[in-house]
């Protein structure tokens, strides 16, 4: 089954990815590089995953996670709420500039 997946770099960011085998892309992290991201910031760990009945929905999925601020990504690894996210999401958008 296609995964969309969440891991947490020694450096304490996030990278997130999809794949069809969670275990073995880990260890390709940890162990080949797996990606250029993750290559300079090894061990990574998993944090969380969803798994898709196709892989082009882990994908799109996997797009969506990776343009959502650092909270709101948090959020969904600690399983807050689906509720709160947009919540979260506001907080990341700046104010419109000051016209005088």
């Amino acid at each position: 089954m296609p995964y969309m997946y969440i891991l947490e770099c020694s450096d304490g960011s996030f990278y997130v990815g999809s794949t069809f085998d969670v275990e073995a892309r880990l260890w390709q992290h940890n162990h080949e590089g797996g990606a250029a991201y993750t290559r300079r910031r090894q061990p990574v760990k998993l944090l969380y995953f969803e798994e898709y009945e196709r892989i082009d929905e882990a994908y799109a999925r996997e797009k969506q996670v990776q343009n959502w601020s650092r909270a709101k990504r948090r959020a969904l690894i600690d399983g807050v709420g689906m509720e709160l996210l947009p919540e979260l999401a506001k907080k990341r958008r700046r104010p419109p500039p000051l016209v005088e």
